[in-house]
């Protein structure tokens, strides 16, 4: 089947989805960004369109003005659009890419795709953008044509910088589609793409959550600090100066924490299964929201200057 994306729609417009429309921007394609409505009750604000789509239309303006930034040029934040699910939903059946990449819940995903698959066309592309989630587990009671179609693509953050792409089809994923994605991914969004099991957190997660809670532990069995982790486990092993506790941020605690709680569930037999639990020091940063630079505390907390150790 020849396929040619023109229009990508993205489902969720966080730290990571608002990424990926700009990466896909990049390439020359239309996006569609989508997020949940701004419900406020304040006057004008229910009936306001530009006032329903402020949580999605704030988020890409952040996202554009990070640095180092998620755009090419500025010019191609012509090409994304946004709206929300309950006023423009409908929109998807323009596009030939579905790109899901909402809140690490099972439950939310499912429900949001039973209704991406009321208003999708058959054949159209639908994919999950999540960290460790079984991707089986989030298609379960689709039809046999959205199966068929669907498949997790984990991009990571920043994705215009990080050149790794996962696809992890599942068992009634079509290999055409998992053939194209690999194709199209790495000749057309200049990433390193690979095939994945659906297996627990599929293979740079499995690998990386592992490295970073061994670490955190380490941190309360010797009292490390974070500055001198971070100092050991970046620039000078040849690993990126964001090390371990500001890669921590810039992902997001929670993301983390939703990885590692998936990997303990799942990974019954694991030796290492252990490290997945969580020290009570991340505990109580969850509990503080402190969740990094989504919420300018984490590890580190952003300043107007700089970043300073929390």
């Amino acid at each position: 089947m020849f396929r040619k994306i023109k229009k990508v729609a993205v489902l969720g417009s966080g730290i990571m989805g608002s990424r990926i429309a700009c990466h896909f921007a990049n390439a020359g394609v239309e996006v569609l960004l989508l997020d949940i409505p701004n419900n406020s009750t304040e006057e004008g604000n229910s009936n306001n369109k530009s006032q329903r789509n402020t949580i999605v239309n704030d988020a890409l303006r952040k996202a554009i003005q990070s640095s180092p930034s998620p755009l090419y040029r500025k010019r191609y934040e012509s090409r994304i659009s946004t709206g929300n699910f309950e006023d423009d939903l409908p929109k998807i059946k323009e596009c030939d890419w579905i790109l899901e990449a909402i809140v690490e819940r099972l439950d939310i995903k499912k429900q949001l795709f039973e209704k991406v698959e009321i208003y999708r066309k058959s054949g159209t592309i639908v994919t999950t953008n999540t960290s460790g989630i079984p991707v089986k587990d989030i298609c379960e009671g689709r039809s046999e044509d959205f199966k068929i179609h669907f498949c997790g693509t984990h991009f990571f953050n920043p994705p215009r910088y990080l050149r790794l792409l996962e696809i992890i089809p599942t068992d009634e994923t079509s290999k055409e589609l998992v053939d194209f994605l690999v194709k199209f991914g790495s000749g057309t969004l200049g990433k390193e793409t690979i095939v994945c099991k659906d297996s627990p957190a599929f293979i740079a997660n499995r690998i990386g959550v592992y490295a970073i809670m061994s670490l955190l532990h380490q941190v309360v069995k010797d009292g490390w600090k974070v500055e001198e982790i971070d100092k050991l486990t970046g620039s000078i092993l040849g690993r990126p100066k964001s090390a371990t506790f500001r890669t921590t941020d810039v992902v997001g605690l929670d993301t983390m924490i939703h990885v590692a709680n998936g990997l303990y569930q799942n990974c019954i037999e694991d030796s290492e299964r252990g490290s997945f639990v969580l020290p009570d020091f991340v505990k109580k940063m969850s509990e503080n929201k402190w969740l990094g630079d989504k919420t300018n505390q984490g590890f580190y907390k952003k300043t107007k200057d700089f970043f300073k150790r929390t």
